[in-house]
């Protein structure tokens, strides 16, 4: 049997845009545009059209001159190579206020993600349904992996229980953690884990914010305090 074709390497850097253009791509799709420039798609991203060309060249996209990018094909080509050809299966550990609120949240599954379950130790929020689920125990993770061959763990727990959080997936088989913890996880090789912290993406909004030339929000700072 011959082997299977080995998959350029794409950048880091460079896989973290393919989302945001796919994003684009699908409201371009939406608003009924069968071509879009590299610099249309570009400002829609918020980076420059060289980046867009170059990102797209690592799997063969470079469009045509004077036209632009097929929008459909893009799409396409995009897909194949975010893996979202097919549905992907992901579990949530902990259903507090954010676990919940992620296993309700409907856009998951129109990306291509689908949310067989949800689970806690706590015995007050074991058996509620949530979103269409049911919480499970803990202690049912190694069968709920198994049986629906997820890959895919969300932890959605206070940082004090993330890291066994983590480790139980990782010991039940999944591959791929989104953190939403703020806390640093510890994982074997192979691995691999996204960590979404809230608190940080606002501090660097609060950044930006204190920075404003016209020095509105200073003044309403200063307003609240006085």
């Amino acid at each position: 049997m011959a082997a299977a074709p080995r998959r350029r390497a794409i950048p880091d850097a460079a896989v973290a845009r393919l989302p945001v253009y796919h994003r684009c791509l699908l409201d371009l799709q939406a608003e009924g545009r069968t071509t879009v420039s590299s610099e249309q798609l570009a400002e829609m991203a918020g980076v420059n059209a060289a980046k867009v060309r170059k990102d797209l060249s690592h799997f063969g996209s470079y469009g045509t001159r004077g036209v632009g990018y097929e929008v459909d094909q893009l799409i396409i080509d995009l897909r194949r190579e975010l893996g979202l050809e097919h549905d992907w299966p992901c579990v949530i550990v902990g259903a507090g206020n954010l676990g919940s609120a992620l296993a309700s949240f409907n856009g998951f599954r129109e990306r291509g993600f689908t949310v067989v379950g949800i689970l806690d130790v706590d015995p007050a929020k074991v058996g509620r349904r949530i979103g269409g689920l049911v919480v499970r125990h803990q202690d049912d993770l190694d069968e709920l992996v198994a049986a629906e061959g997820v890959a895919i763990g969300i932890v959605a727990v206070p940082p004090a229980a993330a890291q066994e959080a983590a480790d139980r997936l990782v010991a039940a088989g999944v591959t791929s953690i989104l953190n939403f913890a703020p806390t640093v996880l510890d994982v074997p090789a192979g691995v691999h884990v996204r960590d979404v912290d809230l608190a940080v993406e606002l501090q660097i909004l609060a950044f930006h914010e204190e920075r404003r030339p016209d020095g509105r929000n200073r003044r309403v700072v200063e307003r609240v305090r006085s």
